[in-house]
């Protein structure tokens, strides 16, 4: 039996508040796409840090700004596309947020996070745009 195709599109303003809004968009694919519960954290958790990222770093928390999500899946992945309206980064080179030099500092774990909870990452646009596949 084939998966229910499905594809969303949200638009959030670069604030923090909007976060509510992209968690109720996980719920929701998560859900219709019959998302497992331990798969279900996983997403949750990447997706907001990428969509945090992109409103924090990427647009510099400016509200003028927006941050733009897409979902859509295939019969075996659920694919998240966050991208922001900022300057971009360079994500080839990036500290190791485990190396003993970086484990105190408070930021720096983002990208990691994504990386090790999504089962396959892309930056596109010089890192302004981020691609999260997650198998299901």
């Amino acid at each position: 039996m084939m998966a229910q195709t499905v594809q969303e599109t949200l638009k959030i303003q670069s604030n923090p508040d909007q976060l509510r809004l992209v968690e109720d968009l996980i719920d929701n694919v998560c859900q219709v796409c019959n998302v497992k519960e331990d798969s279900y954290g996983n997403i949750l958790i990447a997706v907001t840090e990428a969509v945090n990222n992109a409103i924090c770093h990427g647009n510099k928390n400016n509200p003028d700004k927006f941050v733009h999500i897409d979902f859509q899946n295939t019969e075996k992945q659920l694919i998240f596309s966050i991208t922001d309206e900022g300057q971009g980064f360079d994500f080839l080179n990036l500290p190791d947020p485990t190396d003993p030099e970086n484990i105190d500092k408070l930021s720096g774990r983002g990208v990691f996070l994504m990386k090790n909870l999504a089962d396959s990452i892309e930056f596109g646009l010089n890192g302004q745009s981020v691609k999260l596949h997650f198998n299901n």
